[in-house]
């Protein structure tokens, strides 16, 4: 079964479809469960279940933490990879076999250098990156689905004249998806798709909805660490209960443990 191949036919569909990030094994089991149709691990997620910060995770523990969320379904995976295994394009190839060789359907590559002061790679080494990304996925036996990452609007360049000319680079550079988080309303997701003729996907955010990203352009629709920080959110609403009220009353939406008892349980592996 190629993966890779079933993940991109779902780019190719009618409408957009929304990609959940589990943050480990449990919730990846638990999303394919739901019904959704691929996967897609999340690097802020995974760190802060590890008590580090978004960044934080050396690339082995990621590879090797992807490679897990790949065992706990048949569901496609793409994982977030962050800028890779290093800044230069031949890091980026490296990446995309390290991904291969996990079980990945596809991956990201940022434009983000993971250096504060200079947060975002210089346009040609970016376009140069991706480049070598995507001649290292035309390489591999089985299909693989290349996201390319315009970052500007996550780290203090809200550039959309940038991000667009990025995204165009990165698309005539070989990558299958394109893909700038942080988007804040229609208007600007619908100019970005539209000047782009490869799918592109959009990080979800309160207001928008599925039906409306769909309309605006977007093929994918992914959460980030949007799941793994409204469960955080969770906890913090019952520990404030406990604390401030004496009280208990969050156990009322807790999942039935029946349910994931059976659901976890090695016969249904």
């Amino acid at each position: 079964m190629d993966k890779g191949a079933i993940f991109r036919k779902l780019h190719e569909a009618p409408g957009a479809f929304v990609i959940p990030n589990p943050w480990d094994v449990g919730t990846a089991k638990l999303l394919a469960s739901f019904g959704f149709k691929a996967l897609a691990t999340t690097s802020a997620g995974f760190a802060f279940s590890h008590g580090l910060p978004d960044g934080g995770v050396p690339f082995d523990m990621m590879i090797s933490h992807c490679k897990a969320v790949v065992g706990a379904s048949d569901l496609p995976v793409s994982a977030d990879l962050e800028r890779g295994k290093g800044d230069s394009p031949e890091s980026a190839g490296e990446t995309i076999f390290a991904a291969q060789a996990a079980g990945l359907a596809g991956c990201s590559i940022e434009d983000y250098t993971d250096d504060p002061s200079n947060p975002i790679y210089d346009f040609s080494l970016a376009v140069e990156r991706v480049a070598a990304a995507a001649e290292a996925a035309r390489a591999l036996h089985n299909d693989f689905v290349l996201t390319a990452r315009a970052e500007n609007f996550l780290h203090g360049r809200p550039d959309l004249d940038d991000t667009i000319a990025r995204l165009q680079a990165f698309e005539q550079a070989g990558a299958d998806v394109l893909y700038a988080p942080g988007l804040s309303d229609l208007a600007t997701v619908r100019k970005v798709c539209s000047a782009l003729s490869k799918p592109v996907n959009v990080l979800a955010i309160p207001g928008f909805t599925v039906a409306a990203l769909a309309d605006a352009g977007a093929s994918r629709i992914s959460l980030g660490s949007k799941l793994t920080t409204y469960a955080f959110g969770m906890l913090q609403r019952a520990s404030h209960e406990m604390l401030d009220q004496g009280t208990f009353e969050f156990s009322r939406d807790c999942m039935p443990y029946g349910m994931l008892q059976d659901m976890f349980s090695p016969d249904n592996a």
